[in-house]
């Protein structure tokens, strides 16, 4: 019955991380992009606060260790990540912004060896790095003589927010505190959400006169806020402490068909084959990177 369980709270984290990527899509039809984001975290970032101070005996953090971990939550985790996702998906389709996210544990384990003194990036895993780079590439398709066109720059932003979270998951790691997952992640949310409201006042086109509040946008924005933030990352750490880092990166690869089945559901998105292409070449270059730890897993 556990193993069930775990099997069905893996799907359905997939499912709503996936679809996350539909709601961000539909919102920003009536939400400027880095606004949204700030709004979504207003909420998210409560809500999570509020289950800390439940949940763990140190809802707070004291040390300057601490400090600096929900720094680095707070710019690259929850800002940058998701400032550069939200203007990208302006351009792009949700599940190529799912397939391009998807690249972030191989990226993680790039600037680990390159920050971390304890690993090292063996030849067969410098070729998995190298495999998820080509599969972005694939996915952006850029021409020769249009390497500057929007949509090419949309996959570059959304790629700069999966290399974003990918650096501050490794820079958390690399800091010496013992801050619980959840604190660190409540305060990081209140403080990125801090941090994009500040961007979005000095953006041209970015206030709260410049909202639609319609039905769909209050529903995105719960959505995202309450479903795929709070709630997402609660079934997320309940998962962690019993799968491990390894098997609930997989939700990364299966988040993807989720926004393709919704976007094209929802939005009438149409993934194509190159879509698919990068995604397969991400997959494999996962692989190569993570071998040891995988075979590990299945033995």
């Amino acid at each position: 019955m556990s193993a069930r369980r775990d099997v069905l709270l893996f799907v359905a984290l997939a499912a709503v991380w996936g679809s996350a990527f539909v709601a961000i899509k539909a919102g920003l039809a009536y939400i400027p992009p880095v606004l949204f984001a700030a709004l979504r975290y207003d909420v998210a970032g409560v809500l999570m606060l509020g289950y800390a101070a439940v949940a763990v005996e140190q809802w707070r953090p004291r040390t300057g260790g601490e400090w600096r971990q929900v720094l680095v939550g707070a710019v690259l985790l929850i800002a940058a990540y998701h400032a550069f996702l939200f203007v990208g998906e302006q351009r792009v389709t949700s599940a190529t912004a799912a397939v391009v996210v998807s690249l972030s544990p191989v990226l993680t384990t790039g600037f680990a060896r390159l920050l971390l003194p304890d690993q090292s990036l063996s030849a067969v895993g410098a070729v998995g790095l190298a495999l998820g780079f080509v599969g972005v590439v694939i996915v952006a398709r850029p021409e020769p003589g249009a390497l500057l066109s929007t949509d090419v720059v949309a996959v570059g932003l959304v790629f700069a927010a999966a290399a974003s979270f990918a650096l501050g998951s490794v820079l958390s790691e690399r800091i010496a505190a013992s801050l619980p997952v959840e604190t660190m992640e409540a305060w990081s949310m209140i403080g990125g959400a801090a941090i994009m409201h500040a961007v979005s006042f000095l953006l041209p086109g970015e206030s709260l006169a410049d909202v639609a509040w319609t039905g769909e946008a209050l529903l995105a924005l719960g959505y995202l806020s309450v479903v795929a933030s709070a709630l997402g990352f609660l079934a997320y750490f309940e998962l962690l402490g019993r799968l491990g880092a390894i098997e609930i990166n997989l939700v990364s690869y299966v988040a993807p068909a989720f926004a393709a089945i919704v976007g094209w559901a929802l939005l009438g998105e149409v993934i194509d084959a190159g879509t698919v292409a990068g995604f397969l070449a991400i997959v494999a270059g996962f692989a190569l990177v993570k071998r040891r730890a995988i075979g590990a897993e299945l033995s």
